[in-house]
């Protein structure tokens, strides 16, 4: 441990930690604009300067080791006024445009400028080339507002792994954009939204469907309903001043009454369905290896994170037969809402308007796939994100806290805490193996409160082991089976996933999330998100799926009533064409 010094209180911090993790440690808040916990530092704002007793220099809290001894001011004159100073001169080229900005109510920019006391702009510097980027269906950049903190760089790079985004030039003409400053359609990125989530402008923001919803609820010929995904009820409280982790399922349906859908439903159904169509595929591989000795694709990986199936398609095409066929719980809700629930309500699948509610960006680029379709008629029409489900209701007038709890409507709006748990990391595992675990032996899977340790948590890669003993009859091939899982949450760690496949490393099955933390952490939640958010939300999440009775999604009485009246069985005929789809090469 080294000792130092922090205005003139004293503080034990790990030997190598930086004055601001040391500063943090006490709560003295030093501001920042370009530095991630947990990410080596950029030191590219300068924002974070502090006074260190004979240092010639002010130093860069975030990029400066502790020593042991040091005297460290982080309030003195010289260390506001440069702050200050720099902070000024960002606005001076930073076209951004504060009225009318999609970020003006959470730009840290504008917030730091506040805290600082700038009241007036000193500098009119000239202001950079700025061009809008909106050649993709989920993000929009502005290079107008970019203040070059480089922290889309760091999350692109380190946490993804993909490398969409690096700065160009040098200097005053110093961009932050794809190479060549190209658009971001002309090269590999995901759509993942990570780049949004902690931009501290709006220099990369989500590609806009308010005014498209907002157009679909007045046109009274169309009956227009909306979906929404697990994570959101952990984050939606956010915008509106809740505790991060504040279960607002209740509120959220009422709230989305009163903007004016005609229904209410719930995308866990398709997550309770999606267990049981990814679950049979997944035992029907291992028969055919087994019992017919034939040739077939393993590990299985799941399918229902977007940005993850992007990232296959662009870096790995080779493991394109790995993925379960089934389409993402987003997609197959919309494709039963224009066929199952249009025939119970008497209406065309054109005269229906699907709206998702989404933690996700990438969720925006799915929706358009071709491959998302029938008929010509896509499954989904219109994507919001959980930023863009605050604002409309804001825009509504609608008093949020001061709404009464409501509950889903039906059919399709009854789920299992099972399809809760999508919204985690290790959820969709967890929720999978409940299920198949009970269906090839007969018996509850034998772990307090259902939960799989192992495959909780904000470890990168998580894996587990399960040994099938005592099966059933119709199972038989898979007595004495160990069936190895793995886990893994942003895609610099499934690369490393993947990797270990590649080298000869034997799975079954394996979960991929696209976002740190899984869905909870996604492109399109409420900002700012760190570990300390995600965990709240995953917490959250826990407790929703703990306080249902129905925790297995093979349990959900809707959906044997689905198979019953509509689908058949699962992985037949009809579940096939509107519940699984295919994925192509863009490498």
């Amino acid at each position: 441990m080294t000792t130092i010094y922090i205005n003139n209180q004293q503080v034990e911090v790990p030997e190598g930690s930086s004055i601001l993790e040391a500063a943090q440690q006490i709560g003295v808040k030093i501001p920042t604009l370009c530095h991630l916990i947990g990410h080596e530092a950029q030191g590219a704002c300068r924002v974070c300067v502090v006074e260190v007793e004979g240092a010639k220099n002010l130093v860069a809290s975030c990029a400066t080791p502790v020593a042991e001894g040091m005297k460290v001011t982080t309030n003195t004159k010289l260390v506001r006024q440069a702050r200050k100073f720099v902070v000024e001169m960002l606005l001076s080229e930073h076209d951004g445009d504060c009225k009318v900005c999609v970020r003006n109510e959470d730009c840290e920019l504008k917030q730091l400028a506040y805290e600082l006391g700038i009241t007036d702009l000193r500098f009119e510097g000239e202001k950079t080339h700025r061009f809008i980027d909106d050649s993709t269906p989920a993000l929009v950049r502005d290079s107008g507002k970019c203040i070059k903190c480089r922290r889309c760089v760091t999350v692109c790079c380190e946490v993804q792994g993909v490398g969409s985004l690096f700065p160009q030039k040098r200097g005053f003409q110093s961009t932050i954009s794809p190479a060549f400053n190209e658009d971001l359609s002309h090269v590999i990125c995901v759509q993942c939204g990570q780049c949004s989530a902690v931009c501290p402008v709006g220099a990369i923001v989500e590609k806009d469907h308010i005014s498209a919803v907002w157009k679909a609820l007045d046109d009274k010929s169309k009956h227009v309903i909306v979906q929404t995904a697990p994570a959101i009820r952990a984050a939606l409280g956010e915008c509106f001043g809740y505790e991060p982790g504040t279960l607002v399922t209740g509120k959220m349906v009422t709230s989305l009454r009163e903007l004016g859908f005609d229904a209410v439903f719930d995308t866990n159904f398709a997550a309770d369905l999606t267990i049981i169509e990814e679950g049979m595929e997944l035992l029907t591989r291992l028969k055919t290896i087994l019992v017919d000795k034939k040739e077939a694709a393993l590990p299985q990986f799941t399918s229902c994170s977007p940005g993850w199936i992007n990232f296959v398609e662009a870096f790995y095409p080779e493991m394109i037969d790995n993925l379960s066929t089934c389409k993402s719980p987003q997609q197959m809700f919309g494709a039963l809402a224009k066929t199952y629930y249009a025939n119970k309500i008497g209406k065309k699948p054109e005269e229906i308007i699907v709206v998702s509610v989404m933690p996700c960006t990438a969720k925006k680029f799915e929706a358009q796939r071709p491959e998302m379709t029938q008929n010509g008629i896509a499954d989904v029409d219109y994507v919001l994100t959980t930023r863009e489900l605050g604002k409309m209701i804001k825009q509504a007038g609608i008093i949020f806290r001061d709404l009464p709890d409501g509950i889903m409507d039906n059919p399709m709006g009854v789920s299992s805490g099972a399809a809760d748990i999508f919204a985690n990391t290790g959820g969709v595992m967890e929720a999978a193996i409940r299920t198949v675990y009970e269906l090839v032996t007969g018996r509850e899977l034998p772990t307090e409160h259902l939960h799989l340790e192992p495959l909780m948590g904000l470890e990168g890669v998580k894996i587990a082991t399960l040994k099938l003993t005592d099966t059933l009859a119709e199972w038989k091939f898979l007595e004495g089976v160990e069936v190895k899982v793995g886990v893994a949450h942003s895609l610099i760690n499934a690369r490393k996933l993947i990797e270990r496949v590649q080298k000869g490393e034997v799975f079954h099955f394996i979960e991929v999330m696209t976002c740190p933390g899984g869905c909870i952490g996604g492109g399109g939640q409420p900002r700012f998100t760190d570990d300390s958010v995600r965990l709240k939300r995953i917490s959250a999440i826990y407790k929703e799926d703990e306080g249902k009775k129905l925790r297995k999604s093979h349990e959900n009485l809707q959906i044997k009533q689905l198979y019953d009246e509509f689908l058949g069985k699962p992985l037949g005929e009809m579940a096939h064409h509107l519940l699984h789809t295919h994925y192509h090469s863009r490498n």
